[in-house]
């Protein structure tokens, strides 16, 4: 049986991670007929199917499965290699992919990140902003910011830092509609929260711990599209601090009696931590975050 060559074995490991033809074409800057090619010259060295065809993407089978996980640790080694010879990996160059919250993706670190995309032209920052688990292990992302502690495994983890959330409403809702004076209160009002069955993140769950009776008359499975409801005067509803407090024509609701809190952690795959670009990108966002001290308290 002929041996798989390197390059095929990359196109298998890029398609795996990204499930599309031209996903994969452009991470590697390779025509997405050159990535079909490789995978069959696999398929067929190994006398076996390794993706599961379907009309969402390419998906590994049990046989993909086993050769991932053996392809990742070659990968490991060859990156291990190639940091020994050379010394380190000198150039910002080649693609990045993060994975953060919505709203901290939205509100915050994209301005950041694409200045500082700018700043390294051979660096492509690809900014995935949706509130989920990353799976790194899988290569969703090469760096993963999430609002729960890091699992144990082949992680290098860092708390970035807590922050702050409160409730809010639009000064027109507060206008047209009866006070709110105690948490009670908002029980007569139109609450704004997620979609409780598209909410994988326990973290989220947030008006359970306001009041046990509240449920939200509108909702979302995204921050951003909460803000935008909120600010529209649609109810009342939970928003990080430094998403809200920029906005005029928002107004924080009890804000002596609600103030919520959580903790957003920074994870990447131990193997990629080695590389100066991801080392580099890492330590941006961390001091980017950790450096704003008013806007996340």
């Amino acid at each position: 049986m002929p041996t798989p060559e390197w390059s095929h074995l990359q196109s298998f490991l890029t398609l795996a991670r990204t499930r599309r033809l031209s996903s994969a074409g452009r991470r590697l800057r390779a025509d997405h007929t050159t990535i079909s090619r490789h995978i069959a010259a696999l398929e067929k060295a190994l006398s076996a199917t390794l993706f599961d065809r379907r009309d969402e993407g390419f998906f590994l089978t049990a046989e993909g499965e086993r050769l991932f996980q053996a392809a990742e640790q070659m990968e490991s080694l060859m990156l291990d290699a190639h940091n020994d010879i050379v010394g380190r990996d000198l150039e910002l160059t080649g693609t990045v992919r993060i994975g953060v919250p919505d709203g901290l993706g939205v509100g915050f670190l994209a301005a950041h990140l694409a200045h500082f995309a700018a700043q390294h032209p051979g660096l492509s920052i690809e900014l995935i902003a949706l509130p989920q688990v990353f799976n790194l292990s899988k290569r969703e992302a090469d760096i993963a910011i999430s609002l729960a502690r890091p699992a144990k495994g082949r992680l290098i983890g860092r708390k970035l830092r807590e922050y702050s959330l409160q409730l809010y409403a639009s000064k027109n809702y507060l206008a047209t509609h009866k006070p709110i004076r105690k948490t009670a209160d908002l029980l007569q009002h139109a609450m704004i929260g997620y979609i409780e069955d598209l909410t994988p993140i326990p973290e989220l769950s947030y008006l359970d711990e306001i009041h046990s009776s509240l449920h939200a008359a509108f909702s979302s499975s995204t921050m951003v599209v909460q803000l935008e409801a909120i600010r529209a005067g649609a109810g009342v509803g939970v928003l990080p601090r430094f998403l809200a407090e920029p906005i005029e024509d928002l107004v924080c609701v009890l804000p002596e009696t609600v103030h919520l809190t959580r903790c957003f952690w920074l994870s990447v795959p131990a193997e990629l931590h080695r590389l100066t670009r991801i080392r580099t990108v890492c330590n941006f966002i961390a001091d980017k975050i950790c450096d704003e001290e008013n806007q996340f308290a």
